[in-house]
């Protein structure tokens, strides 16, 4: 137990040095004598009791706030590394989203069939974005691949090929391209 209380600490700590030059929590820290750290939790904490509430409606909002911000950040970082692993795994968060987004759309009787679906629905969101947990590859590979690969065609190399010769044979004869 106390290796759990020290790996805690430790990621308390490092949530601390990593934000020191915030000075938006520095502020806050000076102003209320606790942790960065602290300060994070507490947010989260009042964030998600806020969705699990749900006062006025207010639940939806926040879900989709946190479905929707989490990863867009992570898709920016993503689109200026060099790695295509993080692109990937984003896409594929986005696919998973946007197919939420329609079956919720369609099916308002999930709303009130699900106690607490905008909390279940936060959490989710969570997890399919966040990298460290693989969710919306696991998402995808059991609940959408199956259905989509029924409908897309898989491209061919001998069309991609045909296409690319008359494309170069269109450019050469004319000067123009074929689009």
């Amino acid at each position: 137990m106390s290796d759990l209380g020290s790996s805690i600490q430790s990621q308390l700590k490092s949530f601390d040095t990593r934000f020191s030059s915030n000075h938006i929590l520095q502020e806050l820290e000076n102003r209320t004598k606790l942790p960065k750290s602290y300060l994070a939790i507490g947010a989260a904490f009042v964030y998600l009791l806020l969705i699990f509430i749900n006062v006025g409606g207010i639940g939806e909002i926040l879900a989709n706030i946190a479905g929707f911000v989490v990863p867009a950040y992570l898709s920016l970082i993503a689109v200026k590394s060099a790695g295509k692993e993080d692109d990937t795994q984003l896409l594929t968060y986005w696919i998973v989203f946007a197919f939420l987004n329609v079956i919720e759309f369609w099916s308002k009787a999930i709303l009130y069939l699900v106690p607490f679906y905008w909390f279940i629905k936060t959490v989710f969101l969570l997890y399919l974005a966040l990298p460290q947990t693989g969710g919306a590859n696991m998402v995808y590979n059991v609940a959408i691949s199956p259905i989509a690969d029924k409908y897309i065609l898989p491209r061919n190399k001998k069309t991609d090929d045909i296409r690319a010769a008359v494309s170069e044979a269109a450019g050469r004869t004319t000067g123009a391209s074929v689009h």
